[in-house]
């Protein structure tokens, strides 16, 4: 089985100047969350669908998931304080629903901008090795500080962690509960927990425009992405 676990629990600080959290900001009328669950409904591979949101507004999602018809949606689940929390709580819902071999794809609820075959891709290398990050090579300078002290990265042999992040169900939750019962909330994605408690990383590349909408200047980008998308410019080949 494979299961999205879509995450869109967080505030979105830097987006603050909006009325609402930046996941459920609209283009056409359509809220940028459901552009990211409709894009995992959409794939026939895709088994299930848990979605972990911001509390308050778990009503409205589920009136958005009625009008759009995602019925691969399991489950709504509250998200929690971080996204490490949040994330948490989808897999533990997924763990009530599936087996405890179920390869989850971990995906953040405001990065609407995946690619298919990227997607599918991601759940075969995860199948054969065990895991897999989907990544983008680093096309700028990263330094690096430690103690006043700067590096400068070689960024050829360089990646950057995007999404989704496919892992067997039973070990992210082994994962997960560790770093619990270790008091540490503090991991920035899934893939950084999983490497700290010793598993080895597998990764493939993915297209440079699934972005993450973060700020202003990302929700535009995701627009213009969108748009471009359905006058038939070809996109991440």
């Amino acid at each position: 089985m494979n299961v999205a676990v879509i995450f869109a629990g967080g505030q979105g600080s830097r987006m603050q100047r909006y009325s609402r959290p930046k996941q459920f900001l609209e283009y056409r009328n359509k809220p940028v969350v459901v552009y990211t669950i409709e894009f995992f409904q959409h794939i026939p591979e895709i088994d299930g669908i848990v979605v972990a949101c911001l509390e308050d507004w778990i009503p409205y999602l589920r009136i958005q998931v009625r009008k759009f018809h995602l019925d691969k949606v399991v489950e709504i689940v509250p998200g929690g304080k971080r996204g490490q929390d949040s994330i948490y709580n989808g897999l533990a819902c997924v763990e009530q629903h599936y087996p405890d071999d179920t390869m989850v794809l971990i995906h953040d609820g405001v990065r609407p901008l995946a690619m298919e075959k990227r997607i599918i891709e991601c759940i075969e290398v995860a199948k054969e090795k065990g895991n897999c990050v989907v990544c983008v090579p680093a096309t700028e300078t990263v330094i690096t500080r430690s103690e006043g002290a700067l590096d400068i990265i070689d960024r050829d042999t360089s990646l950057i962690a995007r999404a989704p992040q496919c892992f067997v169900l039973k070990d992210v939750l082994a994962a997960h509960r560790q770093a619990q019962a270790e008091g540490r909330h503090d991991f920035v994605d899934t893939c950084t927990m999983m490497h700290h408690y010793g598993h080895e990383l597998h990764t493939i590349l993915g297209s440079m425009e699934n972005i993450k909408i973060t700020t202003p200047a990302d929700y535009f980008m995701f627009r213009s992405i969108i748009e471009a998308r359905e006058e038939g410019a070809i996109f991440g080949l």
